[in-house]
């Protein structure tokens, strides 16, 4: 679980350093027009969504409180691992060490009383 929090951790700044340097320093206006001109521009923005996508079927699974799953996914299509990393680290901290909490969140129990 160390592992996990640190590769977490590590993703969060990551991502933080580089969002805040492309609001500094970046034009998404232009800088986007020209993303999407480039032929792998373009793979790399249905890469990300894809990403995106996937990964909030996981938080859609993992959450029981509909309006905390629509804030979560929200926020993954705006900020991206930003918000991916936050959610990892929130999911491995309130699991106390175990990871099918980590996995499978408040549908735990539910999910095991189906393969008893």
């Amino acid at each position: 679980m160390k592992i996990a929090k640190a590769v977490a951790w590590l993703g969060f700044f990551a991502m933080s350093a580089v969002l805040l340097n492309g609001f500094i320093n970046g034009d998404f206006s232009q800088d986007g027009a020209e993303l999407l001109a480039n032929p792998w521009g373009v793979v790399s923005i249905v890469d990300l969504y894809v990403g995106f996508a996937l990964f909030s079927i996981w938080i859609a699974f993992r959450e029981t409180n509909l309006i905390m799953a629509i804030i979560w996914i929200t926020l993954m299509m705006i900020f991206g691992f930003l918000t991916g990393s936050i959610y990892v680290l929130f999911a491995l901290y309130s699991s106390k060490g175990d990871w099918l909490t980590v996995l499978l969140g408040g549908r735990k129990d539910t999910v095991l009383l189906q393969y008893k």
